[in-house]
């Protein structure tokens, strides 16, 4: 899922050598606050929590799992100050194994709460329409509501592609907020499908990029 609305090339970009880096542990806080905010009013964190105030305490909370999964699956990128954050998965790390997900059975309730279900349709519905093909998955990218529109999202994404880049494999992304896809499109994504989460669940559209050398 993305939230970088709003972000434009033309304004203050970034440079991905300008500093953009592998976060670790010690990056946690800061990138599991920024992308709470940016994902405050995305369209399927809003399906799942439709209560603004608890989706307020709860994101926080849902993000902190996501970033230590990806340590174990993925790559996660920070800019320099902590203003954008990229949470990727390696081809092949698409979604958690039932044993993963065991393990993590008490975070996740602490999470969702009584939003499991929706959570879970959303979930079954990103599975269902992944590529069949080896992908690398930008699983999150966010960019702090307070820095957007300076380039520092673009600058997140785009480190990502560049360390990708020898892997000779496509990249992958969901999103569902549609002021997202010139941002990607511009990064070199194209629209592969446009599709809905099943009962009235939110639009998603997929977006592939092609392997680069």
């Amino acid at each position: 899922m993305t939230s970088l609305k709003r972000s434009r090339l033309s304004s203050g970009y970034l440079d991905p050598a300008a500093g953009v880096r592998t976060a670790g542990a010690l990056d946690r806080a800061r990138i599991v606050t920024l992308l709470a905010r940016a994902f405050a009013d995305d369209p399927a964190m809003s399906y799942i929590f439709p209560d603004a105030a608890d989706r307020a305490r709860r994101l926080p909370r849902l993000f902190g799992l996501l970033f230590d999964a990806e340590a174990l699956s993925g790559m996660r990128l920070v800019t320099p100050g902590g203003e954008a954050a990229t949470l990727w998965r390696v081809p092949g790390k698409a979604s958690d194994g039932i044993l993963t997900l065991l393990l993590h059975a008490w975070p996740m309730w602490r999470a969702l709460g009584g939003s499991i279900g929706r959570a879970l349709a959303v979930s079954n519905a990103i599975a269902a329409h992944f590529p069949g093909e080896a992908a690398w998955y930008l699983h999150v990218a966010g960019c702090d509501p307070a820095a957007q529109g300076r380039g520092f999202g673009a600058a997140a994404v785009r480190a990502g592609l560049d360390r990708i880049a020898g892997s000779a494999l496509p990249a992958y992304l969901e999103t569902a907020t549609e002021k997202n896809l010139a941002f990607y499109h511009a990064l070199g994504f194209e629209i592969t499908d446009e599709w809905r989460v099943p009962k009235g669940g939110p639009r998603f559209w997929s977006m592939r990029r092609a392997a680069r050398s």
